[in-house]
């Protein structure tokens, strides 16, 4: 392979250009940080400002992570320059050089990642960004040298698309990856247009940070989402941490390493940065053990594993309201069979009284068909911005519908859909929509009508399909029970 390097835009800028100088830069920030490294940490937090203001909060999640295990480490930053809806950009490279020496990049793992329709390269992307950059250096200095790692620019997802693509990138992470989420906190004073309040600034912004960080910290996206939107809170990082949240593990627990602001190193009142690192423990699991007991079911499931999926979904909304929780749990059925173990894309669609009540599934085969039910049924019910959540009351009218899809493939041109068989995806300037194969046929529209609602769910013209667009079809096996009890 062609050695391809990617030097580092920041050199001589945001860190000394020479080796000297910046390793005597990050011995400074490291300095008098005595901590036991830990072994179960999946993922971390960690700030990306100058290393003057953030190097010692950064340099302390390093620290704390125990290398041995780790075999791949894939940083998460924030597009700080250039707008990626719904996408994420991977740099073209086989190395990183810092004026530490060169990074490997995991380029079996990128190539995995390329194969997902919503991983790119923007080259504009990753001209200036520092947010994945700037972490490279203190992974040479504090972690280790000879770890591959993996950069990823990650655009803004809304949430009807960030569910599903948070679950399929979850799928090629394995128990030796450390991901890294790249963000700095409120970005407070005139300077960065955001000055909620005057008084107590210190105080105040200290409660600002802390309330993103519990929810982030408790898994709670929703939560993390309003609270944001709520406040209007600066957090540059507010995608990869989205992102992260979204594909948390189940057992990992979160602990905050260190806190710190510019505004009080600086005195300064008018205008701080604020710093967290923290730590994820927990573990990604093995994606070859995930799969080794998922049946290579062909064709359709059988009605009577069609009906135990749908008492699942019901099941797994109802005793939601009991137990107030909104993510998966660990939990599996009483009866798994062959047909339950077929990994295969999915969505789950609720209706009340003929309307859409949510709708939301992953199309990319990664899991186990209960495994995607069991979670988006919840994303249906909880989780679609296009609806609040649903509600106790809702439920008893809710009719529930399951789409068991084939794995997509691409078409050589538009005309090759056929409406009522096909599900599509289409692809463009970055954006992207889907519309599962019953949609069409219940809407009364011929295909053409249906590409241009498609581009303008894309967020594009409606006449985008016409010219330049990329498209994938998948076909669907549609289960349906009528309202509460019935299946």
């Amino acid at each position: 392979m062609t050695k391809k390097i990617m030097f580092s835009p920041l050199s001589g800028q945001w860190f000394p250009a020479t080796e000297s100088g910046l390793r005597a830069d990050i011995a400074e920030r490291c300095r008098d940080i005595y901590v036991v490294r830990k072994g179960d940490v999946c993922a971390a937090v960690v700030p990306h400002a100058g290393y003057r203001f953030s190097g010692r909060v950064a340099a302390g999640v390093y620290l704390r992570i125990d290398p041995k295990k780790i075999k791949r480490i894939i940083v998460m930053g924030p597009s700080h320059y250039v707008a990626m809806d719904n996408q994420i950009s991977v740099p073209d490279a086989t190395h990183f050089r810092t004026p530490l020496g060169d990074l490997a990049v995991d380029t079996a793992f990128v190539a995995e990642l390329r194969k997902l329709p919503f991983v790119t390269h923007e080259p504009m992307a990753h001209q200036r960004e520092h947010s994945d950059q700037i972490q490279l250096p203190l992974i040479q200095a504090c972690l280790a040298t000879n770890i591959p790692v993996v950069c990823a620019v990650i655009g803004q997802f809304d949430a009807q698309h960030l569910l599903p693509a948070a679950e399929t990138f979850r799928q090629l992470l394995d128990t030796g990856t450390l991901v890294v989420a790249s963000s700095d906190f409120t970005h407070y004073g005139a300077n960065y247009g955001y000055v909620p309040f005057t008084q107590d600034v210190e105080k105040n912004i200290e409660t600002l940070d802390m309330g993103v960080f519990e929810l982030f910290a408790k898994k709670d996206l929703p939560g993390f989402l309003r609270y944001l939107a709520d406040t209007g809170a600066t957090v540059c990082g507010c995608d990869p941490l989205a992102f992260l949240i979204a594909m948390m593990p189940e057992n990992a627990s979160v602990e905050k390493t260190a806190y710190d602001t510019s505004g009080k190193q600086l005195n300064d009142t008018l205008n701080s940065v604020s710093y967290i690192g923290a730590l994820v423990r927990g573990s990604w699991g093995d994606p070859a053990k995930k799969t080794a007991s998922a049946a290579t079911f062909e064709g359709k499931l059988p009605e009577a594993d069609c009906e135990r999926l749908l008492t699942l979904a019901r099941t797994t909304i109802a005793e939601a309201f009991v137990s107030d929780a909104r993510k998966a749990s660990v939990r599996i059925p009483d009866t798994v069979t062959d047909g339950m173990n077929a990994v295969r894309g999915g969505f789950v669609t609720l209706n009340m009284h003929g309307d859409l009540r949510g709708c939301i599934g992953e199309i990319l085969p990664r899991r186990e068909i209960w495994k995607v039910v069991r979670e988006q049924a919840l994303n249906a019910a909880f989780n679609d911005p296009r609806f609040p959540p649903l509600t106790e009351r809702e439920f008893a009218d809710i009719d529930l519908e399951i789409s068991i899809l084939t794995p997509p493939k691409p078409v050589d041109c538009w005309r090759d859909i056929v409406i009522g068989k096909h599900g599509m995806v289409l692809s463009k300037a970055g954006r992207s929509a889907v519309f599962l194969p019953q949609v069409a046929p219940e809407q009364g529209w011929t295909l053409e009508e249906t590409l241009a609602h498609l581009s303008q769910k894309a967020g594009l013209p409606h006449d985008a399909w016409k010219e330049g667009a990329t498209f994938l079809v998948f076909e669907a096996q549609v289960v349906h029970a009528k309202k509460q009890g019935a299946c």
